[in-house]
């Protein structure tokens, strides 16, 4: 039964890797922000399938093959339905990587004049514009740099506050008659904030351009409804929210997708195939060539199934009183910067600090030797560091299963790590 409180303890019971001690210490977890740990539930969902059910799906005509399919597609509408959207609505990738870059390679078949009349929208050339922000995962940047190489279009950046948030006022400035894709993180990994999303789709639509939306740090935290956002497009990754790597989505609406033309071509993607040429199916289907990553997705469905069980208003309430802990004691150490936005802005349970006088991998493996697991190095995010004159920071990210004594043992490891490394002669003030 869904609740509005969780409890952590009762919860960590489902995740096996929990229970184990690293260098000596029980194991601490807060590197959730780069890869979420497994319940028992989808390792036991995934182990069943390929133990029970594997077959190649939407080939085989056998019963096993049947069951597999069935299996699934139903995997594909629960998850759709878990972000708001339709079974038709929802790409299997790989992860939210391959999902930006198939739209950005479609982008660029498009512009090609693949397609016919259906993909004009999507055909980019000089004049063009495309827009990110300065706070982006490379993910959300390099393949629109090449989009805009292949094409002529030019990139353009929304820059970032000195507090880290996204500046609106230079957004409305950018984003004009020439734009044709806005693409913007949800939630950044680097700085926790939760991205004024109704004001950006706002800017972008009235001109008619394109959203594209990286959920990777908000459909794990958040109750996200895409078609409520009102975004074109938006990606996110199984293994930031309980499920296994190697799979992802793509969220589009569906007369966009079905305008869109493939990036990946070959086999369960075709209506028909001559020597000269190949009709492609609708989407889902027309994005899926190839071998699907069958376990995982199913393993995904069962994620998901565990996250609703909890209660994604649950799971956003307690990340939310970790992350204002985690600021508030990291506010109480000298010498230690915080990244982003600080308490009384809308965030997730997650912070990147730097540390004076220590570089971020001697912090991080520091935590390391107390069983105290982090993120540490620029997170895909070079721009957003060297934006805040940092080469590399400190991430702690918090989920489900994290504890306020966990926020405490890191806090207080990083203080040690002052005093370890000569920098202070004091703790936690």
């Amino acid at each position: 039964m869904r609740t509005e409180t969780l409890d952590p303890a009762a919860l960590r019971a489902d995740f096996p890797i929990l229970s184990r001690e690293v260098n000596g210490h029980p194991f601490v977890y807060l590197d959730s922000g780069a890869t979420s740990q497994k319940p028992r539930q989808v390792l036991d969902a995934e182990r069943e399938f390929v133990e029970r059910y594997t077959s190649a799906v939407h080939r085989g005509a056998h019963t096993v093959a049947g069951e597999a399919t069935e299996l699934f597609e139903e995997a594909r509408a629960r998850v759709a339905g878990f972000v708001g959207a339709r079974p038709e609505e929802l790409v299997w990738t790989s992860n939210a990587t391959e999902g930006i870059n198939l739209l950005a390679y479609g982008m660029s078949n498009a512009s090609l004049g693949r397609g016919g009349a259906a993909a004009e929208r999507f055909r980019l050339g000089p004049g063009d514009e495309l827009v990110v922000t300065e706070a982006e995962h490379h993910a959300n940047l390099i393949p629109w740099q090449e989009l805009a190489a292949r094409t002529g279009a030019t990139l353009r950046v929304i820059g970032l506050t000195d507090d880290g948030m996204l500046r609106l006022d230079q957004a409305a400035e950018i984003i004009g008659p020439r734009t044709r894709v806005v693409a913007f993180a949800h939630v950044s990994n680097v700085l926790g904030g939760i991205n004024p999303v109704a004001e950006l789709v706002a800017l972008a639509h009235e001109h008619g351009a394109l959203v594209v939306l990286d959920a990777c740090q908000s459909v794990p935290h958040l109750a996200v409804d895409l078609p409520a956002l009102d975004v074109d497009f938006a990606v996110f990754s199984g293994h930031k929210m309980l499920g296994p790597t190697g799979v992802g989505a793509l969220y589009g609406r569906s007369e966009l997708l079905n305008a869109l033309p493939p990036f990946l071509t070959g086999g369960s993607m075709i209506t028909q195939v001559t020597l000269e040429g190949a009709e492609y199916l609708p989407a889902p289907q027309r994005f899926e060539a190839g071998t699907q990553r069958v376990s995982q997705a199913v393993a995904l469905g069962a994620a998901v199934d565990y996250l609703d069980a909890v209660g994604m208003p649950a799971i956003e309430a307690h990340e939310e009183a970790l992350g204002e802990r985690l600021l508030a004691r990291l506010g109480e150490l000298d010498g230690v910067r915080i990244l982003g936005p600080g308490a009384g802005v809308p965030r997730v349970g997650l912070a990147s600090v730097v540390v004076d006088g220590i570089h971020a991998h001697d912090v991080g493996q520091f935590l390391d030797d107390r069983g105290i697991a982090v993120r540490v190095g620029h997170h895909c995010a070079q721009p957003v560091h060297r934006r805040f004159g940092a080469t590399a920071s400190t991430r702690i990210s918090t989920y489900l299963y994290n504890t306020a004594d966990e926020v405490d043992a890191a806090v207080e490891a990083i203080a040690d790590a002052r005093v370890f490394f000569g920098v202070t002669s004091g703790g936690v003030r």
